[in-house]
């Protein structure tokens, strides 16, 4: 039997389509080299965006008609992930093409699934609970990579009143430290080299259950102290970097910063979403946070680590936004200067609290104020690139470029891309170079050095 996965969206998706693809694989199931060919489809998906539901329906007409001209009836079409738990059941009745839906915390309905599809019973009902609790899987390792993504919470309580995450993804729920650390140690065996801690907010995670005997006190584990835990594990393990992902300033606590600080293992770069601003357009996002606590943050954060390079998501055109407040933003970015952001004008998402808000800004609008955001990101992102030029960083290799396969793309832990000539053979290495030259945002280094023993 063959499978194929098509994943949009967040890398928590990419994550739990991992976990899905070891599913199939411990079944004896093959993967496809495209879904036309394959016994099963599954599209893991978003809906963080309408445009990201849009591509998806697309795919579904297509598939919908592949079904049609085969004379088998083609693929097992799942629809799985933030979209399938939106629109839930109701899905199938409006893409009949669709056989089964699978929401945010039904993976434990896949196997059934699978075995549904070996017994030529595709579209059967399920004999599953209405309503499957959510569990996180115990590996999440893409076979053969050397980075691996160790989901540490699922689910979201902020309600930022733009987003429909916490409506699809449920409450906050955080992983055993015991068991993060038994899939790190599992990780570890098959020659990762980098893992990122994932969550829609990692930095809120905290579990009140039984703890490992690692940990040296008794009472609930924070985010700090899960780090803690993670750097201890790892002191003599090939993998060297840790990275995390989301991080809400709100919870970004100053022992956070010190844990991170202490620890090297960490990687000197963070992403830390500050979407505007004006504390109005915060207040008005639900966002509980000022523009001058992000600003305190940022210099607190600077201050433990001088070489560390932030990122960002920058959210324009909000209901109600004037051309002051995109001017708060723009000055909030050039006192700050982030390496790169995300940059994205608002698209209003029915079932959010924003959805009903007053003062909508036209379109023409809101493109030409985030033009002006993406313009100035642009500069600062050349400038902060080119007083990088000399320097000798180390980078992990990430394989051969798609342009030249006698160069390697290599990024280094501030999560800046680097390509270098060398051997398809040090992928998944530690190595050396110095930034010699940019073409665009990406750096060219002239030779690169292995590390001793590749760490």
């Amino acid at each position: 039997m063959t499978y194929f996965f098509e994943t949009y969206g967040c890398q928590m998706n990419s994550a739990e389509s991992a976990a899905l693809d070891l599913v199939c694989r411990e079944r004896g199931w093959t993967v496809a080299a495209e879904g036309e060919g394959a016994d099963l489809v599954l599209l893991n998906t978003c809906s963080v965006r309408q445009t990201a539901e849009t591509r998806v329906m697309g795919r579904i007409a297509l598939y919908a008609a592949l079904k049609k001209k085969r004379k088998a009836g083609g693929p097992c079409l799942v629809v799985a992930g933030c979209m399938a738990e939106r629109l839930g059941e109701g899905l199938k009745k409006t893409c009949p093409a669709v056989d089964y839906v699978m929401g945010t915390s039904a993976r434990p309905v896949f196997p059934l699934i699978l075995e549904a599809v070996e017994n030529a019973r595709t579209g059967v009902p399920l004999q599953t609970a209405e309503k499957p609790a959510f569990a996180f899987s115990s590996s999440h390792l893409e076979e053969g990579q050397f980075r691996s993504f160790v989901p540490i919470m699922h689910g979201c309580n902020n309600f930022c009143s733009y987003c429909i995450v916490p409506y699809v993804r449920g409450p906050e729920i955080s992983r055993d430290p015991a068991s993060i650390l038994a899939e790190i140690r599992s990780l570890e065996e098959h020659g990762v080299r980098e893992i990122t801690l994932l969550g829609q907010n990692v930095n809120s995670y905290r579990w009140d259950g039984s703890l490992p005997r690692e940990v040296p006190s008794a009472g609930p584990l924070a985010f700090p102290g899960l780090l803690r835990l993670i750097a201890r594990e790892l002191e003599r393990s090939p993998i060297r970097w840790v990275r995390f992902l989301s991080a809400n300033p709100k919870d970004l606590s100053p022992e956070t910063v010190a844990v991170m600080a202490e620890y090297p293992l960490f990687c000197r770069h963070l992403h830390l979403p500050v979407q505007h601003g004006s504390n109005a357009i915060l207040a008005a996002m639900n966002r509980r946070y000022t523009r001058e606590q992000y600003l305190d943050l940022v210099r607190n954060i600077r201050s433990a680590m001088p070489e560390i390079s932030l990122s960002t998501d920058i959210l324009t055109g909000f209901p109600g936004e004037t051309a002051g407040d995109l001017e708060e933003t723009l000055d909030l970015m050039a006192e700050i200067k982030f390496l790169y952001a995300y940059m994205y004008h608002y698209n209003p998402r029915e079932g959010t609290a924003a959805y009903g808000l007053p003062g909508r800004i036209d379109e023409k609008t809101k493109r030409e104020r985030l033009g002006r955001v993406i313009a100035l990101q642009k500069t600062h992102t050349q400038e902060l690139l080119k007083n990088r030029l000399g320097r000798r960083n180390r980078v992990l290799v990430e394989g051969i470029s798609r342009k030249n396969a006698d160069e390697l793309i290599t990024r280094t832990e501030r999560d800046e891309m680097v390509v270098v000539p060398g051997e398809a053979s040090l992928t998944g290495c530690f190595a050396e170079l110095t930034l010699s030259s940019l073409r665009g945002n990406t750096f060219r280094a002239k030779e690169i050095q292995l590390c001793p023993g590749g760490l």
